[in-house]
């Protein structure tokens, strides 16, 4: 394999038996993760330090080792196009870690996905979620109650609060009321345990996780994984036989959307996306202070915003936009291909993985221009098209066959979510926030958000 991708032009390590560049990954990610930087930092050294370090060390045609696994680095706009739409080709890997934390619709291929993607498509239609809207501004309106009670406790006009736990909790809600319905409290147990699973799984880099069986022996993370995954299954198990009753008896209700909302992504692209929004918002007052003129203009101070009004906002939907581009949730996408396949010019060898760095075309000056490392929702003014030129070059939620299916979804909770923060609040970074994105199934905040909100 090596000596093929070297004969087609592409450079990297020399393979090390077993482990590959598996070391040097994990102590660049640890060395990362303890030094925070900057809110003016280019932080995609941060977020993909092997990957970033790797390309500018060997260029733009370069590959990694997975341990005994080739990764191919793709950071061509046209060849990244081509991967994700020819998803019969280029499909996703089959690794213990997404059989773990992706085992919905995120997690399948061939036949079953497709059958699957047919099922769950209606539960995503505009007019679906509409019926959702009210469900989704209950749980955005118990957050931003919480926050005026915080503050008013404090005695004065403003306090601060670590922004980040409360979003993760209110996207884990809006699924909850949604999806789950009169099991709303189990739903949000579920919910919980979910979390912690993804926390246990992606905590620290270590080599363990590369090590074929590892998962299996009987160590405290494994066993707490285990007892995590059981409790699930129970809860689920017991939340589908009572709607089954329910439907037998003639109560249920084909609005409930049990079973259809889990085969979606989750949460955490949302929370994630709305805490990076108040972060740019907090340190770009101006483009906060434009956002909250268009949204009081709308909806006034008091009123509700609507579902049809919030397509109406233009500014907002930049600043989402922007956001999308600088803190793309899904930074990195990983393709594999099973048989000896052609991408373009390149042949690219059976079991080899295909990595694209969906954040570095994101920030790539010769794509965007020499302000692309910077928050400018003024580039997408006259909309996605026109900022890219008409280039394949925007993909916050991937794009062909296999595009999100949450995308509409998570934009809503997104829109309406800082539509109502714009309402109440004004927002600034705080002096103990510490500027450190994390990059793991997401591009989290390590340290959490921590900003100064003051009623408004």
């Amino acid at each position: 394999m090596e000596k093929l991708l070297r004969r087609q032009g592409f450079k990297g390590n020399p393979y090390k038996l077993i482990v590959g560049d598996v070391k040097e990954i994990i102590t660049q990610t640890k060395a990362a993760l303890r030094k925070p930087i900057s809110l003016e930092d280019d932080h995609l050294p941060r977020i993909v330090c092997f990957i970033h370090d790797i390309i500018q060390k060997h260029g733009e045609q370069c590959f990694a080792w997975m341990g005994p696994t080739p990764w191919l680095i793709i950071t061509n706009a046209e060849k990244i196009k081509d991967v994700l739409i020819k998803y019969e080709d280029f499909q996703k890997p089959n690794h213990p870690f997404t059989q773990l934390l992706m085992v919905g619709l995120f997690g399948l291929e061939g036949d079953t996905w497709v059958k699957h993607r047919r099922i769950i498509n209606p539960a995503f239609h505009m007019d679906k979620l509409k019926s959702m809207f009210h469900l989704i501004h209950e749980s955005c309106s118990l957050m931003t109650t919480s926050w005026e009670e915080i503050i008013s406790k404090g005695g004065s006009n403003s306090t601060e609060i670590d922004v980040w736990p409360y979003l993760e909790s209110l996207t884990g809600d809006i699924i909850s009321r949604v999806a789950f319905g009169s099991s709303y409290e189990k739903g949000r147990r579920i919910c919980d345990l979910q979390r912690e699973q993804v926390n246990l799984s992606i905590a620290s880099p270590q080599a363990s996780n590369y090590i074929p069986g590892w998962r299996f022996l009987p160590t405290k993370k494994n066993r707490r994984v285990k007892e995590i995954c059981k409790e699930i299954e129970e809860s689920l198990t017991e939340i589908i036989d009572s709607r089954k009753k329910e439907m037998e008896a003639g109560v249920g209700t084909k609005d409930d959307l049990l079973g259809i909302l889990l085969e979606s992504t989750g949460s955490e692209t949302t929370s994630t996306l709305i805490v990076w929004a108040l972060v740019l918002m907090s340190k770009h007052q101006i483009w906060q202070e434009r956002a909250r003129a268009e949204v009081l203009q709308l909806f006034g101070k008091d009123e509700i915003p609507t579902f049809q009004g919030l397509s109406h906002l233009k500014i907002v939907t930049m600043i989402l936009n922007e956001t999308l581009r600088l803190y793309t949730p899904a930074y990195m996408l990983l393709r594999k291909v099973y048989k000896d396949t052609k991408l373009q010019d390149v042949l690219v060898p059976a079991g080899t993985e295909i990595l694209l760095p969906l954040c570095i075309i994101h920030q790539d000056i010769n794509l965007w221009g020499s302000d692309a490392k910077e928050f400018n929702p003024e580039r997408f003014a006259q909309g996605i098209s026109t900022a890219t030129k008409g280039q394949p070059i925007y993909y916050p939620f991937s794009t062909g066959p296999r595009f999100c299916i949450g995308q509409n979804l998570s934009l809503l909770e997104a829109k309406l979510t800082l539509a109502m923060i714009l309402q109440r609040f004004s927002f600034a970074v705080s002096p103990t926030y510490i500027h450190a994105p994390h990059g793991t199934l997401t591009v989290r905040p390590q340290h959490g958000a921590n900003l100064i909100l003051t009623k408004i």
